[in-house]
């Protein structure tokens, strides 16, 4: 009997004793930190938010607008490169756009649309010496021209939109567009005793990539800058005398990428369908 009765009190405390060895495991120091170890690694392997969230739009699937752009631009003698070759040159011109366009949103954040358009371009040479200096013996002076053109474009376009807030307020677009232009010039020469008058039809065809800006000013307005950036061009140029008789002709054509200063439009556009305060609302 005495001997059972020590048997069991030696297992009751051998139990007593794993029991206390567990509690001091895992409240020890020891555990505790590999726990904030994990947590730290864990922390450190998140990702950085960078704002850019994939639900937000600045057009809506669905919405429908319409816009002007419109631009204006001025060419003088000092703007030329060619400044130690050319003598007493006056020359002033002017570059006027106008384009108004249509589109439709058929997704978020991508837009096609249709855009007509007008420019307008009117320069006058007054006079232009030409001097390669004297060991080339080449000289030549010009005065007296006028030239004014007057074209008409037609274009289909697609933007695609990022937002760059979590409102959707402010974006930035990539162009593409494919237009046709066609254009009636008048170049007089006046230098003579009697002015000698041409006329040209010419006629565009254009793949362009304009990137550009817009930020809703309102709630339904928004307004925008482009620029230009070439493209793929083909030109045909037909030339006529004072008769109405075709006197001359030339096709050309050019592959260019790069930045036209004379090619920046400035655009105010009204959403037809606010899509983006009923989406809030929701």
């Amino acid at each position: 009997m005495m001997r059972k009765t020590i048997l069991l009190l030696l297992t009751m405390l051998c139990v007593e004793t794993t029991l206390h060895a567990q509690e001091v495991l895992i409240d020890s120091p020891i555990t505790t930190s590999l726990d904030a170890s994990a947590n730290a690694n864990s922390k450190r392997v998140q990702r950085i938010d960078r704002q850019l969230k994939s639900g937000t739009a600045f057009g809506y699937k669905g919405e429908f607008l319409i816009g002007l752009t419109a631009s204006y631009g001025t060419l003088s003698s000092e703007d030329s490169d060619f400044m130690v070759y050319l003598d007493d040159m006056n020359v002033e011109g002017a570059l006027t756009s106008v384009k108004p366009f249509f589109g439709y949103f058929y997704r978020d954040n991508r837009l096609v649309g249709l855009r007509l358009g007008y420019q307008y371009l009117d320069a006058d040479l007054t006079s232009m010496g030409l001097n390669l200096g004297e060991q080339n013996d080449i000289s030549l002076n010009i005065e007296g021209i006028q030239l004014t053109n007057n074209s008409y474009s037609a274009a289909i376009f697609h933007r695609s939109y990022v937002a760059l807030d979590p409102n959707g307020r402010f974006g930035l677009f990539a162009e593409i567009e494919g237009s046709v232009q066609v254009g009636r010039g008048e170049f007089i020469n006046t230098s003579g005793e009697t002015p000698k008058y041409t006329e040209s039809r010419n006629r565009k065809f254009k793949i362009g990539f304009n990137p550009g800006m817009s930020v809703y000013i309102f709630p339904s307005v928004s307004a925008s800058i482009s620029i230009g950036l070439g493209g793929l061009q083909y030109t045909t140029i037909e030339q006529f005398n004072e008769a109405g008789e075709k006197i001359g002709s030339r096709c050309a054509s050019k592959m260019r990428f790069r930045l036209n200063v004379a090619d920046i439009n400035f655009g105010m556009t009204f959403h037809l369908w606010n899509k983006k305060e009923m989406a809030k609302k929701y």
